[in-house]
């Protein structure tokens, strides 16, 4: 049954309420090229300016959804869960979540994309472990969590191939930001990738796509409400950018931070996030009554070494070496460090986290292109954080500086990022919000 894309447009130009067949015919519309890209432009800021009700929705992600490869876990035992974040900065809880929720017995099935942003995602951070792979067909990806119980690897199938469409022309038509778009990009390739139980972590603040705690609540609930009409048991929670989350920014050095955690030689803002994230996920699946109990499991899995030994198994299991888990100098490490000073004495005013993130691209660590070839040795280890008192010449940062860094650029960057002043600043909660 063809369906008319000036009729589509037209109607949801008007404010009107799309159908589930007219929104499925633009789904497909777009992925058979039958709708061409100025079409679908129109339709895009159409939703944008006219918005979409819980039901349009629900039917776009699920279109989007079923639009590629679905992946089944069913002949996979017990219950399987993913996570995903919105992006940050030294934002690396995948890495320590991952390894903790399934040494309790949760096993996570993780298939990342590749993520454009302020450091690589979370695959380019593994590949940073020598001879590990990212990639394995979807049997190979089963039998991992089968035996271990958690996996990340790269989309090995076309998983929700809408989405890619659709997002780049999000990205040249000033509609990233648009609520419903949102939503149903990063549902379609949840729901897509099969798993059960699904944690949302929301960031707010200098360094997130939704800058306004209003704007990060509103989208997290928007998530939660669309994930479980779709049958899932979905959570989310609002945590703060603010600042950069781990003191470790670039892909090795966010493994090793990774591993420092899961060794229990480091604390922090980076561990808290991501054992409260963990322990969400345990409750969803019904391996703990409350989030508190959640914690301690996981706190105790870190405690008697068996979450770094986890992280370890996923590591041999994809090809890579093992020993750094116990040895962290095998991962790549840039030529030189540059420290940044303080250049008078006071306390950590603000950051601006996003300027932090810019940084650290400058010198290789992230991506302003998919075709952008990573430094993973690369990045900014930050030595104070918001409220710290510094002394003149204290160091606030140090810079990971490879051959090819533009390192006065990111230093000239880093340098402005990071306030100084006479009175502490009010610190806003680590988290701000859950949305169940």
């Amino acid at each position: 049954m063809s369906m008319n894309p000036c009729d589509i447009i037209r109607k949801k130009r008007f404010g009107g309420e799309l159908t589930e067949l007219e929104i499925r015919a633009f789904v497909d519309g777009i992925v058979d090229g039958s709708f061409a890209d100025y079409q679908a432009s129109a339709l895009l800021m159409a939703i944008c300016i006219n918005g979409m009700t819980d039901r349009e929705t629900l039917a776009l992600t699920l279109a989007m959804a079923k639009s590629g490869e679905t992946l089944d876990l069913s002949d996979v035992a017990g219950v399987k869960a993913d996570k995903h974040s919105t992006g940050g900065v030294g934002d690396t809880t995948s890495l320590i979540l991952v390894p903790l929720v399934a040494a309790c017995g949760v096993k996570m099935a993780k298939m990342s994309g590749r993520g454009l942003g302020f450091t690589g995602g979370t695959l380019d951070k593994l590949e940073s472990i020598p001879g590990l792979s990212i990639s394995k067909d979807v049997d190979a990806f089963k039998q991992q969590v089968r035996d271990i119980g958690c996996a990340i690897v790269g989309q090995t199938a076309e998983l929700a191939p809408a989405d890619k469409v659709l997002y780049a022309l999000r990205d040249v038509t000033a509609t990233v930001d648009c609520l419903p778009l949102v939503v149903s990009s990063i549902l379609s390739k949840k729901l897509a990738a099969g798993c059960d139980v699904v944690v949302l972590d929301v960031k707010t603040g200098s360094g997130a796509i939704m800058d306004t705690p209003e704007k990060s609540r509103q989208l997290a609930e928007t998530m939660v409400r669309i994930g479980r009409l779709s049958g899932k048991r979905f959570s989310a929670l609002i945590t703060d950018m603010d600042q950069p989350l781990g003191s470790y920014i670039g892909n090795a050095l966010e493994v090793e931070e990774a591993i420092d955690v899961l060794a229990g030689r480091t604390g922090g803002d980076l561990k808290t996030v991501s054992l409260t994230l963990g322990a969400h996920i345990l409750r969803n699946a019904g391996a703990c009554e409350t989030v508190e109990q959640g914690i301690d499991m996981l706190e105790e899995k870190i405690q008697n070494g068996e979450g770094l030994k986890k992280l370890g198994d996923m590591i041999e299991a994809q090809g890579g070496d093992r020993r750094v888990v116990e040895d962290t100098g095998l991962l790549p490490k840039a030529p030189k460090q540059i420290d940044l000073l303080a250049e008078r004495d006071g306390f950590v005013t603000s950051m601006c986290t996003s300027d932090i993130g810019n940084a650290a691209k400058l010198l290789g660590a992230g991506r302003e292109r998919k075709t952008d070839v990573l430094d993973l040795s690369v990045g900014i280890v930050m030595r104070k954080r918001l409220g710290d008192p510094v002394k003149k010449n204290d160091v606030l940062a140090t810079l990971h500086v490879g051959e090819k860094s533009d390192r006065i650029g990111a230093y000239n960057l880093l340098r402005r990022s990071i306030r100084v002043g006479d009175v502490p600043p009010e610190r806003q909660p680590l988290i701000h919000a859950v949305v169940e």
